[in-house]
């Protein structure tokens, strides 16, 4: 499903920098902007312009503890007898002598760099314009003391023509969201210009007002399908030209091993944004997106789902006249079939994020009630049976027939609790957890509710899934 509601609160709530922040982000670059017009600084001042994301409208929220930052270019004249490191030693230097930024300027390679408190960062890179001809644009690189040709001002408008072209502003809106999930995940890397123009590579002219860009979630699923079909056609690091100067491989600074991780992460992200758009349940496409999001995504109706599954299922239920007081109720008096098909798919449920391999095998889960987490056992217990709360259970995950596992596996767990007590103490829970010790975990039975084990089977020389079994459900009273 596409969910748009969602998506346009997920971007407003968790993605996009918020209006107080990017107030104080301009207000912060007005002032830099005058403190360095007003610095003795030698070279003549053309103007000034943002770059980056910044520019491009794709700065967003950073994740908690860390700072966002922006690009300012200010355009000079070349200075006679300097070289390129002259201009940024030279502007980092009066900088920091300003008394309203002593302490908080660093230099890199390119840039003097402002840090406010670890809240927000501005990079002011000197650019040097005119410098052997007209129309000429360099950066300063102070390590090697060499001028690097540049293009700022066509990439912004090259970004923000392929967005025109998107319609609705959604290739920029595709750009946050694949920059908040690369950033949530932590497992590729892409630096966020590369990210630009390889989606904006995606978007042809032809697509203007087709229907492959109809909305966001179409975007998303239409920009992502290209890139991974651009990337499966190549196997080792391409040459990803700047569209506005070709000399300048973007993908330099890749190399192979980040490349096919890249190249795996998004065909994976791939298959998981194509099940997410084209699940028809609600609930389940929630699920999915937040595998592919994280569980901010439709956090709200997530846990007003794992609340109301007694109300969902007694709802119709009656015996003698009167409904039951809870799904608990509801299972103590007429077993596990009482147990709602679609448990399973409650959004807060965390989706496998394996690749399922072609071959599946049996597994079964197997539970003993416990009087502590290293007590004595008290006795075997049976799916969807009643138990009461303070005890503890430990699983035990088998092949069929009771045979026992191969070491060259290992278990994930499946933990999912439901229904108010638990939302009440924030316990939903329904991540993976790993065994305890070999093929068992064990549990401490809190909650009142109707909840539920699985054990996934994972082979460990390709972490690829091949097994899951039947939910044991926890009843507890």
């Amino acid at each position: 499903m596409k969910l748009h509601e969602h998506f346009k609160i997920f971007l407003d709530d968790h993605v996009n920098l918020n209006s107080t922040r990017l107030s104080l982000l301009e207000d912060s670059v007005i002032a830099v902007e005058n403190a360095v017009r007003a610095l003795a600084w030698g070279p003549k001042i053309i103007s000034f312009a943002p770059q980056g994301s910044w520019a491009h409208e794709t700065i967003i929220k950073p994740q908690s503890g860390k700072p966002f930052d922006a690009d300012l270019l200010v355009f000079v004249e070349a200075k006679a007898s300097w070289t390129p490191r002259d201009y940024v030693n030279v502007l980092s230097t009066e900088l920091g002598n300003l008394p309203v930024y002593d302490g908080k300027v660093r230099r890199f390679s390119h840039c003097a760099t402002i840090e406010y408190a670890g809240e927000r960062k501005i990079d002011v890179a000197p650019c040097v314009v005119n410098r052997l001809y007209t129309g000429q644009y360099e950066v300063c690189n102070r390590i090697t003391d060499q001028f690097e040709a540049s293009a700022p001002l066509a990439y912004t408008e090259w970004v923000k023509g392929k967005n025109s072209v998107a319609g609705g502003n959604d290739l920029k809106k595709v750009t946050r969201l694949l920059k908040y999930m690369r950033d949530i995940k932590g497992n590729f890397t892409c630096p966020s210009f590369l990210l630009t123009s390889l989606l904006g590579l995606q978007v042809y002219k032809s697509d203007r007002d087709s229907a492959h860009f109809s909305d966001l979630t179409t975007t998303l699923k239409t920009l992502v399908g290209r890139l991974d079909d651009w990337l499966q056609a190549r196997p080792t690091v391409p040459t990803v030209q700047n569209p506005k100067l070709p000399q300048e491989d973007q993908a330099s600074g890749w190399d192979q091993t980040q490349y096919v991780n890249f190249r795996e992460k998004i065909n994976l992200y791939r298959g998981w944004i194509d099940d997410a758009y084209a699940e028809p349940d609600r609930d389940e496409s929630i699920g999915k997106w937040q595998r592919v999001f994280g569980e901010n995504f439709a956090a709200g109706e997530a846990k007003r789902a794992a609340e109301r599954v007694s109300e969902t299922a007694t709802s119709g239920a009656l015996v003698l006249g009167s409904h039951f007081q809870d799904l608990v109720e509801m299972v103590k008096a007429l077993g596990a079939a009482a147990v709602p098909a679609k448990l399973r798919q409650l959004p807060h449920v965390h989706r496998p994020t394996w690749r399922r391999a072609p071959e599946q095998h049996t597994i079964r889960v197997s539970a003993e009630l416990r009087n502590g987490q290293y007590g004595n056992t008290v006795r075997a217990i049976q799916s969807a049976e009643p138990l009461q709360s303070g005890y503890w259970v430990r699983f035990n995950a088998t092949g069929a027939h009771g045979i026992p596992l191969a070491a060259d596996y290992k278990i994930q767990w499946r933990v999912t609790n439901t229904d108010k007590v638990a939302a009440q103490a924030n316990a939903l829970r329904g991540d993976f957890y790993p065994s305890d010790s070999g093929t068992t975990r064990s549990e401490r039975l809190e909650y009142r509710g109707v909840h539920f084990v699985e054990a996934f089977l994972i082979r460990k020389r390709d972490n690829r899934l091949v097994g899951q079994s039947e939910p044991f459900f926890v009843v507890i009273e």
